[in-house]
């Protein structure tokens, strides 16, 4: 049997064209990335959550000498916001990072431990999550849910 998996994407030229209180979220994102602790990558990233009832949370990655002891923008936040608010489900996460670790033209994308951790938090929620990762260049992609970056999740596929 084969089977097609497949979804759909919003890319945009820039964040800037998003609505406004995904700008806002956006904006959190590139503020949680200037405090990033990245001395041996020298590559920060920022995320930024909106939790249904109107609040942001923010993350940025932390890296250790005893790589790899650090910990990802988004895990940070979204174990920040299972910690202190659970129970409120996460609507939107953004991603935003700069440094040459990337070219400047090649796609943001959370890494695979990201988005099981992503995943596992909308699963939790029985909600979809909105993703929006910003490049370096300002494309922005808009992703209606978790399960389209990680189709086949640990746990997930039936």
């Amino acid at each position: 049997m084969q089977k097609e998996y497949s979804f759909k994407f919003q890319l945009y030229p820039n964040w800037e064209s998003l609505q406004t209180v995904d700008i806002s979220v956006v904006n959190k994102a590139f503020e949680a990335m200037k405090k990033a602790y990245a001395p041996y990558s020298k590559f920060k990233v920022g995320a930024a959550l909106l939790l249904e009832d109107g609040q942001i949370i923010q993350g940025n990655n932390q890296e250790n000498i005893a790589y790899p002891s650090g910990l990802c923008a988004e895990r940070v936040a979204l174990f920040h916001a299972g910690a202190q608010f659970p129970g409120i489900a996460v609507d939107l996460i953004c991603i935003v990072a700069k440094g040459d670790l990337m070219p400047i033209s090649q796609l943001l994308s959370p890494c695979g431990a990201c988005r099981q951790v992503m995943l596992e938090s909308e699963n939790r929620q029985n909600k979809p999550i909105r993703i929006i990762l910003v490049n370096q260049d300002n494309r922005t992609m808009c992703i209606d849910s978790v399960q389209n970056l990680l189709p086949f999740g640990f746990g997930t596929f039936q």
